[in-house]
């Protein structure tokens, strides 16, 4: 009886894991050949999970390519050049390229804009990051020190997302974020598709300020160009 409760109970919890959730907790991070940091100034972190897993920084790559970045990750992965600040009302923005949409995943992985970056690569970090998935969809999320979800927990649609025609076709996502007064919003393709208070931003277990370096986040196993990293005064 008692492997018979078992099994029905194991049965019982699969059920309640959403498919989408559970491949992406399946698939794990690949070492990345040649990795590391070696774009000049620029540091990193991979997210706690990974750490736990045993995953490095070495086993992520970001390379400088003539003005732009190469990423290709390895465990998901937080980078920045602490000479990178913004404070009071700014927007930093960057364009990502996916030349091979999905071509070292099984199911789509999103990359985007760090803000806000305090006490990076601690225990004790905070940062908040917008980033787009090359099907059409978003997340804006952060650290503080935990995870946190800016919405809802899964990813949101939007028409400005830019959609791969499929696996292996590239994709190109322009990505902002935007502090302004009391709000604190996120741009992709030029349409606003995230509007928050920012009191709901800056707040216990979220964000310490928006005031913080600023710079890029990925996913795991993600390979993809970006250009253009600056931040404008608003």
């Amino acid at each position: 009886m008692r492997l018979v409760h078992g099994s029905a109970l194991a049965v019982a919890l699969a059920l309640l894991i959403p498919p989408a959730l559970g491949a992406q907790g399946q698939e794990t991070a690949r070492a990345v050949a040649g990795g590391g940091i070696s774009a000049p100034g620029w540091a990193g972190k991979v997210d706690a999970n990974e750490e736990k897993a045993g995953q490095t920084l070495n086993n992520a790559k970001l390379a400088k390519e003539g003005n732009d970045l190469h990423i290709v990750t390895g465990p998901a992965v937080t980078y920045w050049n602490p000479a990178n600040k913004a404070t009071g009302n700014y927007t930093v923005k960057a364009t990502f390229k996916e030349a091979k949409y999905m071509n070292l995943n099984d199911h789509p992985h999103p990359y985007g804009i760090v803000i806000g970056g305090n006490d990076l690569g601690t225990a004790t970090q905070s940062l908040l990051y917008c980033a787009a998935y090359g099907n059409g969809t978003f997340i804006v999320r952060g650290f503080g020190p935990d995870a946190f979800a800016m919405g809802g927990r899964r990813p949101e649609a939007n028409a400005a997302v830019h959609k791969a025609a499929g696996p292996g076709e590239p994709v190109t996502q322009e990505i902002a974020v935007s502090v302004k007064g009391d709000k604190v919003e996120c741009a992709i393709n030029g349409t606003v598709v995230g509007s928050y208070d920012k009191a709901t931003v800056v707040t216990a277990g979220k964000l310490k300020s928006t005031d913080g370096v600023y710079g890029i986040r990925f996913a795991h196993n993600t390979d993809a160009i970006v250009s253009g990293l600056a931040m404008t005064k608003q």
